[in-house]
């Protein structure tokens, strides 16, 4: 059905900078699809319109892409939370028992039904706050059949709720109980694994954790080696708390991010603006640990990297289904200008998992879109604490 929706302010991003502001904007959906927008006064005539939808002069923005989160998991870690306050660090806490490791066993001891409850109330969450597009890693189930379970969890969020979810294998995460003092052990089980649950359809891309907690960066290569055989794209938790190397590990597989970075070297930032790898900025992971370097934001600028935002939701180190605060610690924390946030968790945020067919308003793309009751979309960044009533569209129709 062809839906034209007028009485929009809307902010195209179509250029490669600015808002590409259009004042009484008009656009006209037909099969998912964005076919025509522009000012209303300049609509074409005889355009095959079969509905009409008037916005009320609200703001029109690209639905939003989390393109980092770790929805799939049992269980919270406020203790840890705690502990941190009192001094123990990321590192003291994971070589205890805790960290990632104890997020594992929540997550196996808990029922695919009760896993999917849970995961489904977050991406609602996160749907009815703009996001439109968003990415779900694996991780805390460490062997075959508990990381199967958290696909299939991933890829059934997809199917009832109207977002589009890209679903990433992050086996890679971190080194199971079981395999102590194995590391590489385990890591031949992950290759092992990836071409069983890519040819089950659960897999649209592949992760690790690249730093001294988690894997090598000769242990990563072997997995995206693998990936690469099962013809999956690759992407990288990559120099979070020390530089190991991996995003130049990660840019010469063409990763499509490397996310986190705050300790990315130049050699890191040459690689990646080689690659073409979207730098992927997780500002709740930053400010949730209270970390103090700050990724090289001017460098990647300098470089043409882009750059994306995301929420990185998980119950360590980032407990947050806020994606418009993520926008504000964007520019707090890590002096993003509000376009550059904004464009973080759209157009950038679609590039690094792959996706080219959103994150811009302009013909051919999805219809995916969010009606703001705003003036301009500087204030996306600007409110903290106000979540603004927006009313959210996937493939042309209301959410």
């Amino acid at each position: 059905m062809s839906i034209l929706y007028r009485d929009a302010r809307l902010c195209t991003l179509a250029g490669p900078t600015g808002w590409g502001l259009v004042d009484d904007g008009a656009m006209l959906v037909d099969g998912g699809t964005l076919r025509w927008l522009g000012p209303a006064a300049a609509l074409p005539a005889g355009l095959p319109v079969e509905r009409e939808h008037r916005l009320g002069g609200a703001l029109v923005t690209p639905g939003l892409v989390d393109c980092h989160t770790h929805l799939v998991y049992a269980g919270q870690r406020a203790d840890e939370f705690e502990q941190r306050l009192r001094g123990a660090s990321y590192a003291a806490i994971a070589d205890a028992g805790g960290g990632i490791a104890a997020t594992v066993r929540a997550t196996r001891a808990a029922s695919e039904h009760e896993l999917l409850a849970a995961t489904r109330q977050r991406a609602l969450a996160l749907l009815r706050r703009g996001v439109t597009t968003l990415e779900i890693k694996s991780g805390y189930g460490l062997d075959l059949d508990h990381e199967a379970r958290c696909l299939r969890v991933a890829r059934r969020i997809g199917e009832l709720l109207p977002l589009s979810v890209r679903c990433t294998c992050l086996s890679a995460h971190t080194l199971p109980p079981e395999y102590a003092g194995r590391a590489d052990d385990y890591i031949d089980a992950v290759c092992a694994w990836l071409p069983r649950l890519a040819g089950a359809g659960l897999v649209d891309a592949v992760d690790a954790f690249c730093e001294h907690i988690a894997f090598d960066a000769a242990q990563v290569a072997r997995v995206f080696d693998a990936a690469r055989a099962a013809g999956l794209p690759v992407k990288l938790h990559a120099e979070q708390l020390s530089d190991q190397g991996g995003a130049q590990l990660a840019a010469r597989h063409g990763a499509l991010s490397c996310d986190h970075l705050e300790y990315l070297g130049p050699q890191g930032v040459a690689a990646m603006a080689a690659a073409g790898s979207v730098a992927v900025l997780l500002p709740g992971a930053f400010y949730f640990l209270r970390e103090t370097r700050l990724p090289p934001v001017q460098a990647l600028r300098e470089a043409g990297v882009a750059i994306a935002l995301a929420t990185d939701h998980n119950p360590g180190t980032s407990p947050t289904l806020d994606p418009l605060l993520m926008l504000n610690m964007g520019c707090t924390l890590f002096r993003l200008t509000p376009e550059e946030a904004v464009r973080g968790m759209t157009v950038h945020g679609a590039a690094a998992l792959g996706l080219r067919d959103r994150g811009r308003l302009c013909a051919g793309q999805r219809a995916d879109f969010v009606a703001w009751p705003l003036e301009h979309p500087n204030e996306l960044c600007y409110w903290i604490g106000q979540q603004p009533a927006c009313r959210v569209y996937v493939a042309g129709e209301e959410a």
